[in-house]
């Protein structure tokens, strides 16, 4: 890029995979005004080329990896560019430090330094940059007291994120602010116990998030009306009610739409199916979900609903939905999953544990092909898994977490399992389980967002939430049924699977011996079963595996030796009284150590006694041919001893023979 020392104004490299640090060369193009290295993967620290771009504008470099102090990163800019710099992005690296003295940066309009690893108070400093119009501090280590007095001189702020640190914003409660906000990010940000008046002379703001806040109050009613550009609303974790109460806005406003872990009551307004995505998670909401019929299209895409006191049917009126994600889990609905749930062609997670769900599977869920995560856990579902659902089932291809257990749901697991193609493949390129919905604004502006989804369910042995992480996590989880026959050998097919649990049913037949393919298993549990014969020598080949039980079966003969499995609790093995050695206390006999699980002693010997045996062979064979015949061949005098010898017995054959029939006949 040397040949654009001088001219180049604008360079812009926004989101390529470069790599390394910064190079020297960009501090040669003294003409650079605009500046874009943001989201690729530049490291280091102390860029030094920077000290020398007096015309520098803007400088984005947010989403790299740049480290060090922020403190030095402002000094090296500072040489040049303190009259000239109106934008500074540097959000997702790792600079840590505290914040410095900023008013050096006479032009500063936009700082936005969040998710870094900051600490400290905040500068008295940064309140008094009166051209500032975007403050991003938010995901860092800060502490400190902000009042309303330090929003003095920021009349031009558009753009305010404190959140995710460790703030208190003590305000007045008549305190009314000379800016107005677009963007608002005060998660976490301690400013309870009443709900925030100033808030109420906000009217053009996209974006509020007041979550975790210790806001305990009811909603007041002039808040739903205040705006008609808001896009995203995030109360969550407060302990606010009345939320419901006269609710007559339009959400069709309100796309996106965060309320969990309140203190919400009652019954579901209908106006609140015309949001895109709707959390009311963890509330005391109670009724039915009949909310869900009120519009012949529903805009819904994301539905949360689960931890609340919701009763009665899912309703037939699924079929006009385009949902993608539904969690109505931890409720009290009952009755039967309707068959129109088929309809939900696009659903990618449906979740519906801990509830009092009846009757059998709904064949139509073969339909929902989308399907990445099923949880239908602790219900009373019951009746053999429908012939025609099995093989059906299997072309779920994107299947990751199938969880049917603690119901009592009969018939055996279906053979086909190596057809669900997620669950085949080894590793996962996302952390997480992300889902792709639409916010529609109106009639004529939509965009696509996307959902992280998170899971609960039972991992080495306790209940675990699962989010960051989930991605990771490939299940099937079929225990505590009245599953009966084999364990098809299919099973091994599933190399991806993280953690497979059938326990707690009545299982027969032994464990396939390729379950050693399942190199990915992390969690093993076939316990409480009725599982026969011995433990494959294959299950010590699974190094990852760090839970296991196989206890209350009727498994026989040694335990495969190996570093994996001579590791665990002898409780895993337990109730198994014909097993035997490490780490039990019963030692094995000769008798009971069959041709796979005595490999390691019994083939030494055996290729031992063949060898003997051939060597035998074969010396034998030379002793006993050259030995006699060749001495006879070569000797002469041996040879004419040998004959006579011959003919002579002979003789004595003959008279022996003669005398004896004499003596008959005498007789």
């Amino acid at each position: 890029m040397s040949n654009f020392n001088t001219s180049l104004v604008d360079l812009d490299l926004y989101s390529n995979h470069l790599t390394g640090s910064i190079p020297d060369v960009l501090g040669n193009m003294s003409s650079l005004a605009y500046v874009d290295l943001s989201e690729n993967q530049l490291e280091g620290a102390e860029p030094h080329s920077l000290s020398r771009l007096c015309s520098l504008q803007s400088l984005l470099l947010n989403g790299n990896n740049l480290s060090g102090q922020f403190s030095k990163f402002v000094q090296i800019l500072s040489t040049c560019a303190q009259n000239s710099l109106e934008n500074l992005w540097l959000d997702k690296n790792q600079l840590a430090g505290s914040l410095p003295d900023l008013t050096k940066f006479l032009s500063l309009k936009e700082l936005h330094i969040s998710y870094n690893q900051l600490s400290g108070r905040i500068p008295e400093s940064i309140w008094q940059m009166s051209k500032l119009q975007a403050i991003g501090l938010g995901m860092n280590a800060l502490e400190g007291v902000i009042s309303d007095s330090h929003f003095s001189k920021l009349s031009k702020l558009r753009v305010l994120d404190l959140s995710s640190n460790s703030l208190v914003l003590n305000f007045h409660s008549n305190w009314t602010p000379l800016f107005q906000l677009e963007y608002i990010s005060l998660g976490s940000c301690k400013m309870g116990p009443y709900f925030p008046k100033w808030l109420q002379s906000q009217n053009e703001y996209s974006y509020l998030d007041i979550s975790d806040a210790g806001i305990v109050d009811i909603l007041p009613s002039w808040f739903w009306g205040m705006t008609r550009n808001v896009e995203i609303i995030i109360l969550s974790h407060n302990r606010i009610g009345e939320v419901f109460t006269n609710l007559t806005v339009n959400f069709a406003n309100y796309p996106e739409v965060h309320l969990s872990s309140n203190q919400i009551e009652g019954q579901i307004p209908a106006t609140l199916s015309q949001a895109s995505y709707l959390d009311l998670s963890n509330n005391n909401i109670s009724g039915s979900i009949s909310f869900l019929c009120a519009n012949a299209t529903m805009r819904l895409r994301f539905l949360n609903l689960s931890y609340n006191n919701i009763s009665g049917e899912l309703p037939e009126c699924l079929t006009h939905s385009n949902l993608v994600m539904l969690d109505l889990s931890s409720n009290a609905l009952s009755g039967k999953i309707p068959t129109t749930i088929g309809s939900l062609f696009g659903i990618e997670t449906f979740e519906l544990r801990s509830n009092e769900f009846v009757g059998e599977l709904a064949l139509s869920l073969k339909n929902c092909r989308s399907l990445m995560v099923l949880d239908l856990a602790d219900n009373q579902l019951s009746g053999s898994i429908p012939k025609c659902l099995p093989s059906q089932l299997c072309d779920l291809i994107y299947i990751q977490i199938l969880d049917v257990s603690v119901n009592n749901i009969s018939g055996g697991i279906p053979n086909c399992l190596k057809k669900l193609t997620t669950l085949a493949q080894k590793g996962n390129s996302f952390l997480t389980v992300q889902h792709a919905y639409s916010r529609i604004a109106d009639q004529q502006s939509s965009w696509e967002d996307l959902y992280e989804d998170d899971e609960i369910f039972i991992w080495k042995g306790s209940m675990r939430v699962y989010r960051n992480t989930l991605g990771l996590v490939r299940s099937i989880d079929f225990s505590s049924n009245r599953l009966t026959g084999e364990i098809p050998s299919e099973i091994s097919h599933l190399v991806g699977l993280v953690s497979l649990n059938l326990s707690r049913n009545q299982l027969t037949g032994q464990i396939t011996p390729d379950i050693g393919k399942l190199e990915s298993l992390d969690s093993l549990d076939l316990s409480r079963n009725h599982i026969d014969g011995r433990i494959p020598t294959s299950l010590a080949r699974i190094s990852r595996l760090g839970v296991l039980d196989l206890s209350h079966n009727n498994l026989v003969g040694k335990i495969p030796t190996g570093t994996q499995l001579q590791s665990f609790d002898p409780s895993v093995y337990a109730g198994n009284p014909q097993l035997c050695g490490p780490p039990l206390q019963n030692l094995c006999d000769i008798e009971e150590m069959g041709p796979d699980q005595v490999s390691n002693e019994e083939d030494k010997d055996d290729q031992l006694t063949r060898y003997g045996l051939y060597i035998s062979m074969g010396l034998g064979f030379f002793v006993g041919f050259w030995g006699v015949s060749g001495s006879l061949i070569f000797i002469r005098g041996w040879r004419y001893t040998y004959f006579k010898f011959l003919n002579s017995l002979n003789d004595w054959l003959y008279v022996q023979v003669v005398l004896i029939k004499r003596k008959l006949t005498d007789a």
